[in-house]
């Protein structure tokens, strides 16, 4: 086959759209009887929070492309302006489908539950009388009601914030007619308010705040009428525009851009269904918005502050069952001495099915360890108040050689970064921050310790961020190694971040912006190479996103040569399997489960002499191209054969939280055939891998005998 032809616009499909596509499998979970309820109302919540940053990011930077009179066209050549068209007819859908969803099957179904949202219309008079004392209390002293006349022009309305748009009817108290006014509820406020046990039909009963402002907005106005109130929010542009090239201190440049995250371009207008339209008109023209920006909602304009119910409601019978991860073996008791551990051979983990402590001992244990000369670590998202970081100050206050690449500009959490970083400098750790135009994104931890006279290095490296907190809901892998051929390219790549020389040699590590697209394109060919020549020939990757142009060409050239190609990839896939003559050997599978799936796993066969990498990148543009990422390869063979059952073995076989992508770009999700037991993935790695005796033997293999390496 022509690889010109390959390259059809036909043969991709649009990133925004497969993402989209992305949120209604959330919004599916959302819907699904086998979980439990309260997870269910957390998946909505999620599709919500998604959308969300959806618009914030994607949507924003469509926009700033139309507004800067750029014409890019992607791989499958749809233009920003037809590509916001059809974004807003399936937003539009996505949106429908998740208030239909809250209103018709969460909201009864938890009320057959004895969880209460009690809507205006149903207040009795002890629950009017409460929630009255409740907003001259607890609200209306923090409530500023704006009236729009010319010298009160429309007020400052932040990103994501809820408001309201008043109808007013009479004069104020200077004789001016007043028709309209806003009043913003502050962030400070709770959006649900549980009711008094002694007045609710139940202990988990609530309000909308939306119900009580209402309901009660009239006291904001004394001596008008209220004609109408209705509540609205706008979703801003929030990418953060520095320019690297012309600053010289990049931690003060974000810190003044973080600023105007909240007051970008607006994108899109949330507003009641009750709205009339002249109300509606009027945010629109304000707001500089088309109608297909307008999205009319029948509930709360904010469907992820339905969380806080999740911590509101004690009700464990509604949520998963509690998990137990597993843990290493500890060598002596009340002591697990890392270093020694991983002298014995490379150990790996898999979160959260097993605990991620071991990481944190790593590095707490370099802190403490007077033989420990120098910790290097890369951190990409950390969380507050986060113990490694505290044992990372804590080496560098004992005088270790302790430097740190923080990455500011990691999305929506630049602020947390910013404070970690001021932490460490104060504690005297070599801050980096990274390299300019470059997102490091890559998992790194290089320790080095004097032994016996001669230093050797410690190794860990992940596919997943340095976060306690994520590490108990994300699938990744983690590995530790003092491997010399792993450790050396470690060392000049923290070279390469902190000196900025250039990598003349890397022994096994793979590492972008200048390897790792080349690398995976000659690995692609290879393959095809031994399909040609009659020898074993598949590749299998498991990641988030595949989007790069290249790559999936490649695929589909490897596809045409007769190699098998098995893709897990949880989010956007740009790529369309089952193409007859040109995909025809590639299936493409997305599982989502009660963890989000977040490891990448890259695996040749190579005629036999396997090759698996894990990796912090996804096969992204910018991944390969803008960001530093390393991939690692698994040299232990028993490792090896783990990483491949845990990460293709069982999630090819999965049919209870799996999608199957078609040509058409349709994901249809499957359930088990007749003659078929039930497997999820996530429940066998729970199983096998959970526990405080959890092992690194067989175990797996005994739950769920998952299709083996050959």
């Amino acid at each position: 086959m022509n690889t010109a032809s390959l390259t059809d616009p036909t043969y991709f499909i649009n990133r925004e759209l497969s993402l989209l596509a992305f949120n209604h499998r959330v919004l599916e979970l959302a819907q699904d009887q086998s979980l439990p309820l309260l997870e269910r109302l957390r998946f909505l919540c999620i599709s919500s929070a998604n959308l969300d940053e959806f618009f914030e990011v994607r949507v924003g930077s469509l926009r700033q492309q139309q507004a800067l009179g750029l014409n890019q066209v992607g791989a499958d050549g749809l233009e920003p302006s037809q590509l916001l068209d059809e974004i807003a007819v399936r937003a539009h859908v996505l949106v429908s489908q998740q208030y239909t969803v809250l209103n018709e099957v969460l909201i009864p179904a938890l009320k057959q539950a004895g969880i209460y949202f009690i809507r205006r219309t149903q207040w009795n008079e002890a629950q009017r009388e409460w929630l009255s004392d409740y907003f001259d209390h607890e609200l209306m002293p923090l409530l500023n009601p704006l009236g729009l006349d010319p010298s009160h022009p429309f007020p400052k309305v932040i990103n994501k914030s809820l408001n309201f748009i008043v109808e007013l009817e009479g004069v104020d108290a200077f004789g001016r007619e007043i028709d309209a006014a806003i009043v913003q509820a502050p962030r400070v406020l709770p959006r649900i308010i549980r009711l008094p046990e002694a007045i609710a039909p139940s202990c988990d009963s609530f309000v909308f705040l939306s119900s009580i402002l209402h309901a009660f907005i009239g006291r904001l106005f004394p001596g008008m009428s209220v004609d109408g109130c209705h509540q609205f929010r706008i979703t801003r542009n929030s990418n953060m525009y520095v320019d690297e090239e012309e600053i010289d201190d990049l931690l003060k440049a974000m810190k003044g851009e973080l600023a105007q995250r909240n007051t970008g371009m607006a994108l899109r207008l949330e507003v009641s269904d009750h709205c009339p339209q002249e109300s509606v008109d009027f945010l629109q023209r304000h707001f500089h918005l088309k109608q297909q920006d307008v999205y009319r909602v029948s509930g709360p304009v904010n469907l992820n502050r339905l969380q806080t119910v999740l911590d509101l409601v004690d009700r464990p019978e509604l949520r998963f069952r509690p998990f137990q991860q597993g843990n290493l073996p500890t060598l002596a008791p009340g002591k697990r001495d890392m270093f020694r551990l991983i002298r014995s051979g490379d150990v790996l983990l898999h979160q959260p099915f097993q605990s991620f402590q071991p990481v944190l001992d790593f590095v707490a244990q370099a802190a403490r360890d007077p033989d420990v000369l120098a910790i290097k670590m890369t951190l990409y998202r950390t969380g507050k108040d986060s113990a490694l970081v505290e044992s990372l100050a804590r080496a560098a206050r004992a005088g270790k050689e302790v430097t740190v690449v923080v990455e500011l500009r990691a999305r929506f959490d630049e602020e947390a970064n910013i404070a970690l970083t001021s932490r460490l400098q104060e504690a005297n750790a070599h801050v980096v921050y990274g390299v300019v135009g470059y997102k490091t994104h890559a998992k790194l931890c290089l320790v080095v310790r004097r032994e016996q006279g001669q230093l050797m290095r410690y190794a860990h490296l992940g596919t997943g961020n340095y976060h306690a907190g994520t590490a108990k809901a994300y699938t990744d892998f983690s590995l530790f190694t003092c491997r010399p051929e792993m450790t050396e390219d470690m060392h000049r790549i923290f070279h390469m971040l902190t000196g900025l020389g250039h990598i003349r040699h890397l022994n096994c590590l793979l590492e972008s912006p200048f390897h790792l697209h080349q690398s995976i394109l000659r690995k692609i060919e290879r393959e095809i190479a031994h399909a040609k020549a009659g020898k074993p020939a598949h590749i299998m990757a498991k990641m988030n996103a595949l989007i790069e142009p290249q790559i999936i060409t490649a695929l589909y050239e490897a596809s045409s040569a007769g190699v098998q190609v098995d893709l897990v990839v949880r989010g956007v896939c740009c790529l369309r399997p089952g193409i007859v003559g040109v995909s025809d050997n590639i299936r493409v599978r997305s599982v989502m489960g009660r963890f989000l799936e977040h490891p990448r796993v890259y695996y040749f066969k190579n005629s036999g002499a396997e090759e698996l990498y894990c990796s912090s990148a996804d096969w992204m543009p910018r991944n390969f191209f803008r960001r530093v990422e390393v991939a690692f390869p698994i040299l232990d063979e028993g490792l090896r054969k783990r990483v491949y059952d845990e990460a293709f073995g069982l999630y090819l076989q999965d049919n209870t939280q799996a999608w199957i992508l078609d040509a058409q770009g349709q994901y249809t999700r499957l359930t088990p055939q007749p003659n078929e037991l039930p497997l999820a993935a996530q429940d066998v790695l729970m199983a096998s891998l959970g526990g405080e005796d959890a092992s690194f033997s067989g175990r797996l293999l005994d739950v769920a005998q998952p299709t083996t390496m050959h």
